[in-house]
């Protein structure tokens, strides 16, 4: 995780295509003529890792942004240091995710942005906040994420939270129906679709089920904030 360059051996040297050469060659490759097929392998390693590499130093320009100039992210990342973690640039990590998510906290590792899922900056702004109430709850509280129930709560507090679900975001994802349904609404969706990518969910259906058990109070747990940010 994290590793930018983790291609670069198999691309690294003087000969690498850069400017009008690159795009000759991916015009060649685009259309599978003027290549050999030991070229097309070759181009295909580096432009994979061209665009991971392209990718990730843009998320690491956000991340870095979004550190010093974000109120929601400086406040949770301040809310957290004064319960014992650190969350910080060297345990939020940019990568290439094959997984159709914006990011993911992992207790002993911190913080992944998957920057070939994230837009813009602010984008990146909620998905990080997202991640740092993730954060938050496991320092805060005694979480046990294989626990359906605590992982519904804590998915509920984050996409409550994070400003991912204020109606300027539903708007942008094209999901008017859903803008119409109002904030909650968007929280149940989104905390309902974490829950089931958990093992120990047995489909949707049961993520539905416990979402419902635990919205109520753990929507109305709005720390570390005094209220909802919309």
């Amino acid at each position: 995780m994290g590793d930018n360059n983790s291609n670069s051996s198999d691309v690294s040297g003087s000969s690498l295509p850069s400017g009008f050469e690159y795009w000759r060659k991916n015009l060649c490759f685009m259309t599978n003529m003027g290549m050999t097929e030991t070229e097309r392998d070759e181009f295909a390693v580096f432009k994979e890792w061209r665009d991971k590499t392209k990718s990730c130093i843009k998320c690491e320009e956000w991340r870095d942004w979004v550190l010093d100039y974000s109120p929601t992210v400086t406040f949770m990342q301040d809310q957290i240091t004064k319960i014992g973690g650190n969350i910080n640039k060297t345990n939020i990590m940019c990568d290439i995710c094959d997984e159709s998510k914006g990011g993911g906290f992992n207790p002993q590792l911190g913080i992944l942005l998957c920057a070939n899922r994230l837009g813009s900056k602010f984008q990146l702004e909620d998905t990080l906040a997202h991640e740092m109430v993730h954060a938050y709850d496991h320092c805060k509280f005694d979480v046990d994420w294989f626990d359906l129930r605590h992982h519904a709560c804590s998915e509920i507090r984050a996409s409550s939270l994070s400003g991912e679900c204020r109606f300027t975001r539903e708007l942008r994802r094209g999901a008017f129906d859903n803008f119409m349904k109002g904030h909650q609404e968007c929280v149940k969706r989104r905390a309902t679709m974490s829950v089931m990518a958990n093992p120990k969910c047995k489909g949707q259906e049961q993520a539905r089920s416990v979402v419902d058990q635990v919205f109520q109070s753990c929507f109305s747990d709005t720390r570390p904030f005094d209220e909802i940010f919309r």
